[in-house]
């Protein structure tokens, strides 16, 4: 369980990620979440406060993909992978990675690289 002061850590460096990373347009920007179970990506436009793409390991079209007993990193280069493809078949092409309050490392990292090897640019 989490207490007053480890919430208050997360959010101290949730802010200290996003008062430099902000979405337009043309360049969106790249949100992850992650939980114990699922992890989202989605593609915001902060200049407007809109959400234009979304993927999740909850989505069924996600989950047709993944192969039987998959780890979280495998889950997490599948929904890059979507969300990817969603952006393109959109037209956006570019996008500013946020990568919240967590390391870039783990789920993280492998959903940023699947994303880039799927054709978005950071």
């Amino acid at each position: 369980m989490k207490t007053e002061k480890h919430k208050a850590a997360a959010l101290r460096r949730r802010r200290h990620v996003r008062k430099k990373v902000s979405g337009t347009p043309e360049r969106p920007r790249l949100s992850v979440f992650r939980s114990n179970r699922h992890i989202y990506a989605q593609l915001i436009d902060d200049a407007a406060g809109v959400t234009l793409v979304a993927a999740s390991t909850k989505g069924k079209a996600v989950r047709d993909q993944l192969p039987s007993g998959a780890k979280k990193r495998q889950e997490a280069e599948v929904v890059g992978e979507a969300l990817a493809k969603r952006a393109l078949d959109v037209g956006i092409k570019c996008v500013c990675f946020d990568r919240n309050r967590y390391k870039y490392h783990g789920r993280v990292k492998s959903l940023a690289d699947a994303a880039r090897k799927a054709g978005l640019a950071f």
